[in-house]
């Protein structure tokens, strides 16, 4: 017997036998699949996106990643408004949050749900709050990064 049901009670544990008995098991690798599948399609999406912004307005492959990124948010924020992203993300789990087009529908979901607050209270104010701290801590890892590099630098290590 392990400890925890040492120190429980009988009626404690026989509730702990009872929910055991009656919860549902997951799929949890069914579940990875599926996050694994749409996530990695969403990155092909903004790998196709990149290609056209290399081939089309003639970007360099580091200079069309910033584009790439906010075409991702902004279609994520569309598919979001119009209540498509939702179901996508009802379907793939952590697979749909986990790319830059999770950022995209949290910030548009929180401010969807505060619009009859007002544009600007209401959908301003609560569309920053998740990105206000997305934006401060990229912003304060970037400085870190930096910072060491320019020391390794400094110190001759690279």
């Amino acid at each position: 017997m392990s400890n925890k049901k040492q120190k429980t009670s009988l009626n404690q544990q026989q509730y702990q036998d009872f929910a055991k008995q009656k919860e549902i098991l997951r799929p949890v690798f069914k579940n990875c699949i599926k996050a694994f599948l749409v996530g990695g399609f969403i990155c092909l999406i903004g790998q196709v996106i990149t290609t056209f912004y290399i081939h089309f307005f003639n970007f360099t492959e580091q200079n069309a990643g910033n584009p790439t990124v906010a075409t991702i948010i902004f279609i994520t924020m569309l598919l979001t408004g119009f209540g498509v992203y939702d179901r996508i993300a009802q379907f793939a789990g952590a697979g749909s949050a986990v790319p830059v087009s999770g950022f995209g529908n949290a910030v548009i979901s929180a401010s969807i749900e505060h619009r009859t607050e007002g544009l600007v209270l209401g959908v301003g104010g609560n569309m920053f709050k998740l990105a206000g701290s997305v934006i401060l801590f990229g912003v304060f890892s970037s400085f870190v990064i930096v910072l060491v590099k320019t020391l390794l630098i400094k110190w001759g290590v690279i």
